[in-house]
């Protein structure tokens, strides 16, 4: 067979193969790496991963396209479960406030806070959005991030959440990122909502939800539950509600307080819980019992200046599966950069090498419900593969605050090197 693609001369071949699930703990101490590897793809998948022996079984023409990784280190591309990717405009100015330590209530009533970018992208149209979106996606793309969640959330009106679904869509056609879309209306009660909480859950349930199916917009269903936002109730009433129209429940949960929302997910059958930096004991049991993905978002403790982070060890030391994702949102985790998210695993949760790679690949492929395309380097998945400015994976980690994806490669073609999209 004539092979359209080969990396050879790979210094640390991280496949991630494995079982065909979310890794545990016990799991990934069989993480395995191959050294002086090699990979071989046809069109968009992946046919061969081992040592240089492979290529015997391939024929190379002047059209392969051959690349000697030079003794670098090579993963899955990056996997990103988390993100609140349709927005329009960034919320700068309030970092400043943050810093005099101004509660985020005063910062609502200064205009700011997430009802500003609600106001700004409902005025946004598609079109713009498209364009504003992009640009993220390209920056995603240049660091290692080859498929994303994308969530709606800042629309919060039948049309505009509609709006903002049908941007991910436009964009998961013509971006190469894949996006795998999911509806988050109950991501704040709007404005007009504030004293009516309970009419804007129907507005969800009896409205959104059932146009959201019809358009086939959405894959998930995710709900803000937190006190001051979306209570257990609320949040088992729009899941359930979702599970009947064929969207997977996800959940925002326990991120200001224990709040019961881990407890929910594993009673709805979610497929992940999301943030998880206060979650109870009960609620880590329950999680690891039914098989719920902890989803960490270091990134937001950090920006938001605060002293607790998820209690990773504990989920990891209690079979929970562990993925971690950017947060990527205007508000408070302003970074592209899954890079950045996997240095904040290790230096604040205290993750080692082994668990964030696997927290940003196949458990992070399993979490959007694509862990038999993506999130490992096996013959049959699709061929997207990240060769890093780095000799191992201890260095990925170790080194913080630059982009080390030195090529990108999306369905077997090379997308963007040395931190630049390539047309």
């Amino acid at each position: 067979m004539e092979a359209d693609l080969v990396i050879k001369n790979i210094g640390q071949l991280v496949t991630m193969a494995g079982p065909k699930k979310p890794r545990t703990r016990e799991e990934i101490k069989d993480f395995q790496i191959i050294k002086d590897g090699c990979i071989v793809s046809i069109g968009e998948k992946i046919q061969a991963v081992g040592s240089e022996k492979i290529l015997r079984d391939y024929e190379i023409t002047e059209d392969t396209r051959v690349y000697d990784a030079k003794g670098k280190c090579v993963t899955p591309g990056l996997v990103d479960p988390h993100v609140h990717l349709i927005f329009y405009g960034w919320r700068e100015n309030e970092l400043a406030l943050k810093l005099k330590g101004l509660p985020y209530i005063e910062i609502l009533e200064k205009g700011g806070g997430i009802l500003s970018t609600v106001d700004s992208t409902r005025k946004a149209t598609e079109k713009e959005l498209f364009a504003h979106t992009k640009i993220i996606l390209d920056r995603m793309i240049a660091h290692g991030t080859t498929t994303i969640e994308a969530k709606s959330g800042y629309g919060l009106t039948v049309k505009d959440e509609l709006k903002s679904l049908r941007v991910i869509r436009d964009l998961n056609e013509e971006h190469v990122i894949d996006l795998v879309p999911t509806f988050l209306g109950a991501h704040a009660v709007p404005e007009e909502y504030i004293e009516n909480r309970e009419g804007y859950v129907d507005l969800i349930i009896e409205e959104m939800i059932p146009k959201v199916a019809e358009e086939s917009l959405a894959e998930f269903c995710d709900v803000f539950c937190e006190e001051g936002v979306f209570t257990v109730n609320d949040a088992r009433r729009i899941l359930n509600e979702g599970k009947k129209y064929g969207l997977r429940p996800k959940i925002h949960a326990d991120e200001l307080v224990s709040f019961g929302g881990a407890e929910l997910a594993a009673e709805v059958g979610a497929v992940s819980a999301e943030h998880l930096l206060c979650v109870s004991e009960d609620g880590i049991e329950a999680m690891a019992r039914e098989g719920v993905i902890a989803n960490l978002l270091p990134g937001t403790p950090f920006y938001l200046m605060l002293d607790n982070y998820a209690p990773a060890e504990k989920m990891l030391e209690a079979g929970v599966p562990v993925a971690l994702a950017t947060d990527l949102n205007p508000g408070t985790s302003a970074t592209e950069s899954l890079q950045m998210i996997m240095n904040l695993g290790s230096f604040m949760q205290k993750m080692t090498s082994e668990e964030i790679i696997t927290g940003v690949t196949i458990n992070a492929a399993y979490s959007v419900d694509r862990g038999d395309e993506i999130g490992s380097l096996e013959k049959g998945k699709l061929a997207d593969i990240v060769i890093w400015d780095s000799k191992n994976i201890d260095f990925l980690i170790y080194h913080f605050g630059v982009n080390l994806a030195n090529k990108v490669f999306k369905r077997g073609k090379l997308v963007a090197e040395g931190g630049q999209v390539l047309e």
